[in-house]
Formats: structure tokens, sequence, C-alpha cells
């Protein structure tokens, strides 16, 4: 071959590669629409509730480098003002359902941010639309909804994570590690604690009627819900207190701090449950019954199946409000349990070991031990840990379902967040009267009742009337659209 015919062909051969290159990177429409992301491209994200949580959600995301903020959505503008200056070029929607169906195309995915109570309708919609949804912990409101959630995301085949970054966290990997190397033995109980609830709970739901705010939509705050005329000191935070939008402390602290017994473990779905919570009392002695509020503390306490990685069930003990567990002997006087907090203690057969908050600063008892015991790093670290929770699921979404782990998809969220709505379910069994036959007085047949939980078909088998609060009844108007 002539060298003219050589450089002819290997120009050839260097444009169509230029080509080929060229072909690779195109918008994401000439590609299939949104989730076939090119490789030049970011994660569009859409944030719904971008106030409090949702607006450091959203910075986080950005911060990862890989995706941009397209659309804001909140229901009260008084929460939007930072995310809308940091995000000038979103475009603003009140209404998530409006945005859903005038922009679906325009965006990849969608940060829920929300109070517990509208959380999964929000998500379940993204996720029929086939976008990868991030959602704020507990993933649902209510145990039914956590099961659609879960089934769906394998439904849709879209990237999810729920917002407990300390699934991310080098602390539960630790925490695993030396569970796995048999340092503390078999585990056969586990303790949780919190000062949780830090918002008035214990009260009766106000009576005054104020004037809604300006620029609050009150009605489609309230979403799910059943209709109330608005209250003051209910947005932005207290709300969490209120059974009909909250899940307590549970629901606030309870992903972060059973993250680390579920991993470890590789707990499921519990056989049963039962709780004990601090009675009200009113100024004439009687016990007082305030049923929109949950109880200023409580005591739950599940009981887990033995799983591949424990010889037994695991007794697991939830305690908010104030409520601790006895200290451990092998700890000393002027050594903090937990972080003072909260905190999570694992009791083996040949020791134990415990966790602050998001299983930081994981530690074995007596602390002599943490200097003397060396176990090899087995389980890869997430770079970034809390912060890398963000970017790990934004990164997840560019590379598309089922081609990178993520520490909280919903097949892990979904049944730990069963696991918390179930112990919920137990304290509001506990603190619900029941009229006694004679007409004299009042009893609590669920407190300290064990619950015996059917998980195939989320259902108490033993106590009948408590069923109704796995599904609660939405606001007409409002479904769950699987």
């Amino acid at each position: 071959m002539s060298e003219k015919k050589n450089k002819s062909r290997r120009n050839f051969i260097k444009n169509a590669a230029i080509g080929a290159a060229g072909v690779m990177i195109v918008p994401r429409h000439v590609l299939g629409g949104t989730g076939y992301l090119a490789p030049s491209d970011k994660l569009i994200v859409a944030g719904v509730g971008v106030g409090g949580k949702g607006r450091s959600d959203l910075s986080n995301f950005y911060k990862s480098g890989k995706a941009e903020i397209g659309f804001l959505c909140d229901v009260d503008d008084r929460m939007t003002g930072e995310s809308r200056k940091n995000f000038p070029k979103a475009k603003f929607y009140k209404d998530w359902r409006e945005m859903f169906d005038k922009e679906a195309k325009s965006f990849d995915a969608v940060s829920v941010s929300t109070p517990d109570h509208t959380h999964a309708v929000v998500a379940m919609a993204a996720m029929r639309r086939k976008k990868h949804v991030y959602v704020q912990k507990p993933l649902t409101h209510d145990i039914w909804e956590a099961r659609m959630l879960t089934e769906a995301a394998e439904k849709y085949k879209v990237v999810t994570q729920m917002g407990n970054q300390g699934a991310s966290g080098d602390g539960v990997r630790q925490l695993q590690e030396w569970f796995d190397a048999g340092i503390i033995g078999d585990v056969h109980s586990i303790y949780i604690f919190t000062n949780r609830p830090i918002w008035p709970q214990g009260i009766p739901w106000p009576t005054d009627k104020p004037a809604v705010p300006q620029g609050l939509d009150w009605d489609l705050w309230l979403g799910t819900a059943p209709y109330k005329d608005y209250v003051d000191n209910l947005i932005p935070g207290s709300w969490r207190g209120w059974w009909d939008y909250g899940t307590g402390a549970l629901g606030d602290l309870g992903c972060h701090l059973m993250e680390a017994p579920f991993r470890v473990l590789n707990l499921q779905y519990a056989l049963d449950v039962q709780a004990s919570v601090t009675s009200v009392f009113t100024a004439f002695g009687k016990r007082g019954h305030f049923p929109d509020s949950f109880p200023p503390s409580s005591h739950a306490t599940l009981t887990f199946p033995k799983t591949n990685k424990t010889k037994g069930e695991v007794i697991m003990h939830w305690m908010d409000g104030g409520i601790k567990p006895e200290r451990p002997e092998e700890l000393g006087a002027d050594e903090v349990f937990g972080d003072g907090n909260s905190g999570i203690l694992f009791v083996g057969t040949k020791g134990k070991m415990m966790a602050s908050e998001y299983a930081a600063n994981p530690r074995l008892l007596p602390l002599s031990r943490n200097s003397e015991v060396k176990v090899p790093q087995t389980i890869k670290r997430v770079p970034g840990s809390a912060d890398g929770h963000y970017a790990q699921w934004v990164e997840g979404c560019i590379a598309g379902y089922g081609n990178m782990e993520v520490s909280s998809p919903f097949s892990k969220a979904g049944p730990l967040t069963e696991a918390i709505l179930m112990a919920n379910l137990a304290i509001k069994a506990a603190d619900t009267p029941k009229p006694r036959e004679n007409g004299k007085g009042f009893d609590y047949p669920g407190a300290n009742m064990k619950l015996l939980w059917d998980y195939k078909n989320m259902r108490v088998t033993n106590l009948e009337e408590v069923n109704r609060f796995v599904k609660r009844e939405y606001r007409k108007g409002w479904t769950l659209d699987f």
C-alpha cells in the first residue's frame, strides 16, 4: 500500500473515531429522555421541600460537583429564601404535582424533604415517572407506605436513597468489622436511647385559630392528612410531635440509631413489639389522654428473628424522652455513655460495643480494649462519610439502576423504617384508652401488650383495633398510586 493511501486510511480512521466519540456525548433527550444520562451530563435534581433540611440536602447534592438543582418546590414561601438565593436559575413551584406534570422531562431525580406525612405520595409519583429519588428519614409515615415504596423502587428500576447519613459513615462499618471478627461474640440484645423529643409532646391540640400566614398554602401542606384549621408553632419543626404529620422521636432519630444494628446483624422484619409510655396526668390526678400528640417519653421493645449473623432472636430496646438503659458495668464513672444524649449499645456473649448518634465514635467496652484489639479493615468506606452519602446517590443515579451500590436504598431503608413504625404502633396502642364496660373510667389494653406481627400481610394478629394505624386513610383527593 502506497504512503498516500496509508495516510488517507489513517485520516479516515481518525475522523471516524472522532465522530464516534461525538455520538457518545449527546443530550439526554437523544438517548431517550431522563434516566439516560450522557457521560458529559450532570444529574438534574428537583427539590420538593427546600427549606430547613431540604436546603442543606440540595446544597450537598450540588457540592458533589455532579448535580445541578433545576427546580425548587415548597408550599411555604417563608422557607424558600436561601435555596432560591443559592440556585437562582432553578424554576420555582408551589405545588409539586404541577411541577411534575409540567417539568418531568426536564429533570432526572427528585429530593423529598417534606414532613413525614407527605414523603410517600411525592416519592411514589416521582418513581412512577422513572425518576431517581432521595427521601429524608424516616422513609414514610405509615408501615404500608414503606412497603409500597420498597416494592416500587424495584418495579420502576430507579436509584433510591434514604437520608440517614450515618449509613455511609465509617462508624457503622467499624462496628460491623468488630462483630464479623467475633470480638463481642453473638449479639442477643441491643439498647438504643435518645433525649428526643426536644419539641412539645403529650399536649392537647391548640384551640386558637390564627390566620394562615401569607405565603403558606396550608391546604397543600396538610396534603394527605385530615383537614384541621391552621395553628401556630406547628411549622417548621413541631409537626414531628403530632400523629397526623410526624413520627415522633422514633421518626427523628430512629433511622440514625437503628441503622447500625440492622446493618451489623442483617435484621429485617420484627416478630413482635411492645411498649410502655410516660403518662400525662391532669390537675385532678387522672391520666390525661391527648390522642393527637405523641406521649412525652416511651420504651419500646422489638424482637427480631434469627438471621445469618445471629445464633438466635435479638431483642432491641428503644428508649426516648430521657429514659436510659442501665449503664454498662464496663464503663467508668467519668466515661460518657453513647454521646450523653443518644447512644447504641450492642450486648454480646463475649463483650459489648457502643456508639453515638449516626453510629459515630464506635467503641469497644471496656474502653481499654480499643487500643488492644486490632481488626483489619474489610469493608470499603464511603469517601466523605456523611457528605459522601449525598455524592454517592448522585453518582449512583448517573451510573443507573443496578450499576452502583448505595448505602441506604429502599430495599434496606424500607424494612428499617417498618421497624421504627412498628415501635410507634406499639406506642399508639399503649397510649390509646378503651372505656370500661361499667362505664367508669378507662383501661389501656395495649399497654405492655406484646403485639404479634405478621410481616407478610402487615397485620397485628392479636389486637385488631391497632391495625387501622398500619395504613391510614388519606384525605379525599390524595392517593398512593402504584
